[in-house]
């Protein structure tokens, strides 16, 4: 049986790849622990230097990587580019991290006695990635585990499977071959793999439902996983904010990617004394988002990866309205482009129990709502099951160290959104999932603490 990859622009078929079944798949996950067990042996500094070659490969090969990820996805070629760079930035930061963090922690001197911290592998890692950003999501978790001695396994979404065999080709063999291994799976093949006594730790980005599906499988074996799950991000937008600063970069963090990213811009309540003004701003910006083919590289907003998406959007307007907000621009799909296309959409006055403002919408829609006061945002922001990012726009900092005491999220930024400094962990918390990865808490969640307990004196000795 094969898979079908299909281009979400023009619906033209990108490759056929066929499922890892039975035999084969046992193959690459015997592999894959002969791998852990001699890799696991290999000094630190080995291992940084074969990931550095890895990841010089996986560069060498980037503007059909590049390619790929358009063709598979339809994020803009551009985007892909810049994906590319961040995903090196990622890396790097790893590398270069790694020998610190890893570093056995040496215990205070105790009579008699020998007392270290070893940060141990924990063995296969199954790292089960998504489509929206294919290059950024395994990166997050190959670099780190093959650097803590991991071997992994990589299951690539369905909708970019070539990227996966990217990883396998660029980190797989390195001067121990198996280290990276794709594998194309069902969901039942995946459930079957998450089950196998041999894989030490899971590691998923994608719906909150299957985060949770991924949780129940892993705790039947007692191993940990690793869950980025969903975000309804919240921005804040105070009375002082720079609107000329403001508005176009909270605008592209609702749009990068076509808002297909969990830690998109989802809602925005903005003070009311500048709620009219943010409203007309962000509509002349919102109307600078041009769509296309996204191979073009004029092309601001590709096709959202699934017809599907578009109907979800619709909903979510729909509902709105009903209770009592306007659509100023955009809000319904693009029938003049061959793919899944939502054109830049700006809703105001939207209830905050609506869909729109409770329910993730991964999209190219800026939903507003007009708030008081400072103690009004922060209630709405908060009222939430998710708990990724949240953005404070003022120049007040005193304002933005209020919020980030008070807001429950992995992520507090002022006059940012949208990024990740692969110095901090990538947390959340809530339905936004569990674990981290980025940082030095990234690595801490692929390794296990190991004691080591000496008596390095026995009474013989003290005679």
């Amino acid at each position: 049986m094969a898979l079908k990859v299909v281009n979400p622009y023009g619906g033209s078929v990108v490759a056929e790849v066929d499922y890892d079944e039975g035999s084969v798949l046992e193959e690459k996950i015997v592999k894959a622990r002969i791998a852990y067990e001699s890799w696991r042996r290999t000094p630190l500094s080995e291992r940084k230097t074969q990931v550095q070659e890895g990841l010089e490969r996986f560069l060498s090969q980037r503007e059909s990587i590049e390619g790929n990820v358009t063709r598979q996805m339809g994020k803009p070629l551009w985007e892909a580019k810049n994906e590319v760079n961040t995903m090196a930035d990622r890396a790097e930061t790893s590398i270069s991290i790694a020998e610190d963090v890893l570093a056995h922690d040496i215990l205070p001197e105790k009579e008699g006695f020998f007392l270290r911290i070893d940060h141990a592998p924990l063995g296969l890692v199954f790292n089960i990635a998504a489509w929206n950003y294919p290059l950024l999501i395994p990166i997050n978790v190959i670099v780190p585990a093959l650097l803590a001695g991991n071997s992994v396994i990589l299951k690539h979404s369905a909708k970019t499977p070539l990227t996966g065999q990217a990883f396998e080709d660029a980190f797989g063999n390195l001067n121990v071959p198996n280290l990276v291994t794709h594998v194309v799976l069902s969901h039942g093949g995946t459930a079957r793999l998450i089950g196998d006594e041999r894989v030490n730790h899971v590691a998923f980005t994608g719906s909150v439902e299957g985060g949770r599906s991924v949780y129940q499988e892993t705790a039947k074996r007692f191993i940990d996983a690793g869950l980025e799950l969903g975000g309804k991000d919240p921005a804040y937008v105070a009375q002082d904010a720079d609107l000329a600063f403001t508005v176009p970069n909270v605008v592209e963090g609702a749009l990068y990617n076509a808002g297909q990213s969990c830690c998109a811009v989802e809602r925005v309540y903005v003070h009311e004394k500048v709620y009219d003004d943010f409203a007309s701003q962000a509509q002349d910006v919102l109307k600078g988002y041009s769509m296309g083919d996204p191979m073009d590289p004029e092309t601001m907003l590709g096709p959202l990866v699934t017809e599907k998406a578009l109907q979800v959007l619709e909903e979510q307007i729909e509902d709105a309205v009903r209770l009592g907000a306007e659509v100023l621009l955009g809000g319904q799909r693009n029938t003049d482009l061959p793919g899944n296309f939502f054109p830049p959409t700006l809703v105001v006055d939207v209830p905050n129990q609506s869909m729109l403002m409770q329910e993730e919408s991964f999209g190219p829609v800026l939903p507003v709502l007009k708030v008081k006061n400072d103690e009004e945002a922060l209630k709405h922001m908060n009222d939430t099951r998710y708990g990724l990012t949240a953005s404070i726009w003022t120049k007040d900092q005193d304002r933005a160290e209020r919020f980030a005491g008070e807001l429950d999220a992995g992520t507090i930024f002022q006059n940012r959104c949208d990024y990740l400094d692969p110095l901090l962990p990538w947390t959340g918390v809530r339905d936004s999932g569990k674990g981290s990865s980025l940082s030095r808490y990234g690595f801490y969640h692929l390794t296990r603490p190991k004691s080591i307990h000496f008596r390095t004196r026995t009474s013989a000795d003290q005679g």
